[in-house]
């Protein structure tokens, strides 16, 4: 029988049925094939409109401010409002922490192909609909905007727990790593996507529709049919979803699932079956006579929850909750970061969707040169290094970028510099991504059982997505300058973008220390890690090995 070998007697009574279920011994062991590849790329559309939605709103609020709160005889453009700028920027955020526990309880509670669908048609209304408008005065737009913009973030948090946890229940132990880092890759595609049609857009109309710089004349500056451009871009992220919906309906459900959750053997068996084109037998009765269902049927809330994989759920929360503070503050931010070395003339000396081309451009070129570059190395090494190793890594040399841009932040503000400025600042977003932005996406789908493993991820998530609002919000005031001349209209003075960068690198070393509560899930198999092949007498005195060969005692 496949995966089945002569342990002494008393042993393999103790072994859990799971661990000789032919199913999931077939899809450990499976070569890399077709269907690995198309649930990469059906779960990474995913991610590819995710990233494309999130991150396209910062190429817009700028032109967002200009048409609907210009000021007469203001020396500046018209800006957000403070209040207004932070729920434009954070609100489809709130909408994805709240997504995330949802559908992550959901895909446990109903199966993830049945949750999987709801998630991608929340993510096409709400990407079209956040180009509508109900009304044309500045309240009525803004309300809409971030009505939908919600609901938008709220698909997109139920993709991040459904599609690592469908990833890593389909592949096989030597390359899953690989596998989850490459859906979660594709969102490097979305954000330079994002940029591309924002630049494609904007030079168009530009091109179409010429204008003077705002300081030459205010009001002619920014164009009526500048209001069609920020439409069109946020809309456009409906397409890559939308492509995908029917053949995500066609995915069966994972052999896991149904499995282990379900306890339907023969359905995962047929899945299977026709998946990796081989003869898998059903085995009904390993489940009837499982002896250590009991041992591994307790709940999230449980005491023997919090003695397995408490401080594992700890270590991956706590590593993305500070991760996402510096890795969202940055993106959001780029536009404001490049004003302020120079790289984006001043506000005045250009018109609306000239505005708009160049901040696209800046953030189309730092994706180009470290956002992707950085998620594909990911891919590359997860398998081989490990998640702990290159998470490790990651928080470390983010650390260190980003106290060398801080500490001597005055001197990177000069022209001669500004290229090493942006050079640091682009190895800052390489070592997130190849680093801890994949790897706490990762891990989370590994370590857990699979009937709490969409929940947990979930909860992972959306702890960095409390993160990310940490940074959209605080970042927003706490980046303004400490002189009140110089903030942005209706804003306090902050502490400033160097001072900024040295709480950011704070951040980064507190995420390398909790970095050492996850552990290494590298070329084991799922109920390995989540100690689903264990009962309760073997697993009372066991310790789980940590990363790198450390044991934590539980």
């Amino acid at each position: 029988m496949l995966g089945l070998k002569p342990f002494k007697e008393v042993r393999f009574e103790k072994v859990m049925a799971n661990d000789n279920l032919q199913v999931l011994n077939a899809l450990d062991i499976a070569k890399t094939q077709l269907y690995h590849f198309t649930a990469i790329v059906i779960a990474g559309m995913g991610f590819f409109t995710d990233a494309y939605d999130l991150f396209c709103i910062s190429m817009v609020t700028k032109l967002l401010g200009r048409i609907y709160y210009h000021q007469e005889n203001a020396l500046k453009p018209g800006s957000l409002p403070p209040n207004v700028s932070s729920a434009v920027n954070g609100v489809a955020f709130c909408g994805t922490l709240t997504g995330q526990l949802f559908f992550g309880w959901l895909g446990d509670k109903l199966g993830r192909k049945k949750v999987y669908g709801m998630t991608l048609m929340i993510m096409v209304i709400c990407s079209i609909a956040s180009g509508l408008s109900f009304g044309n005065t500045p309240k009525s737009v803004m309300t809409t905007l971030c009505f939908f913009r919600f609901w938008l973030g709220f698909g997109i948090g139920g993709d991040y727990p459904l599609s690592a946890t469908i990833m890593s229940e389909y592949a096989n132990k030597k390359t899953r790593g690989a596998f989850i880092a490459a859906v979660f890759a594709m969102q490097g595609f979305g954000i330079l996507a994002g940029g591309m049609v924002a630049i494609i857009v904007s030079a168009a109309f530009k091109g179409a529709f010429p204008a003077p710089a705002y300081s030459v004349d205010a009001l002619a500056s920014t164009v009526p049919q500048a209001d069609f451009v920020w439409r069109i871009i946020l809309m456009f992220g409906a397409i890559p979803a939308g492509m995908t919906y029917y053949w995500r309906m066609k995915m069966p459900e994972t052999a896991r699932y149904t499995a282990l959750v379900a306890k339907n053997l023969k359905q995962a068996a047929n899945d299977m079956s026709k998946v990796l084109q081989v003869e898998i037998e059903a085995e009904p009765e390993k489940v009837e006579n499982n002896p250590q269902d009991s041992a591994n049927s307790f709940g999230l809330f449980s005491k023997e929850f919090l003695r397995r994989h408490g401080l594992h759920l700890l270590g991956t929360a706590s590593t993305w909750f500070l991760l996402d503070i510096a890795f969202y503050s940055q993106n959001l931010f780029q536009k404001d970061i490049f004003s302020a070395i120079g790289w984006i003339p001043p506000a005045q000396t250009m018109n609306a969707l000239e505005e708009v081309y160049r901040i696209a451009r800046a953030q189309t070129l730092i994706a180009l040169c470290s956002t992707v570059p950085g998620y594909w190395f990911t891919v590359a090494f997860i398998d081989r290094i490990g998640r702990f190793a290159i998470q490790l890594m990651g928080f470390f040399f983010m650390t260190v970028f980003m106290f060398a841009l801080a500490i001597p932040y005055h001197h990177w503000t000069l022209s001669a510099n500004r290229i090493g400025f942006v050079i640091i600042y682009s190895l800052t977003f390489f070592f997130a991504n190849f680093g801890p932005n994949a790897t706490t996406f990762v891990v989370p789908a590994e370590i857990f059982p699979a009937r709490l493993r969409s929940t947990c991820h979930g909860i992972s998530a959306a702890a960095g997505k409390a993160g990310a609002m940490v940074g959209a919000f605080g970042f927003l005031y706490a980046a303004q300058s400490q002189d009140p001349k110089k903030t942005d209209a209706g804003y306090p003075a902050g502490i400033g973008v160097r001072n900024s960068l040295i709480v950011l690198g704070c951040v980064n070393f507190l995420g390398m220390v909790f970095t050492f509560l996850v552990p290494e899930s590298n070329g084991k198999s799922l109920e390995e890690m989540s100690r689903e092949n264990e009962g309760e007498e073997e697993s009372a005195g066991t310790e789980m090995r940590g990363a790198s060969g450390r044991t934590v005692p539980i």
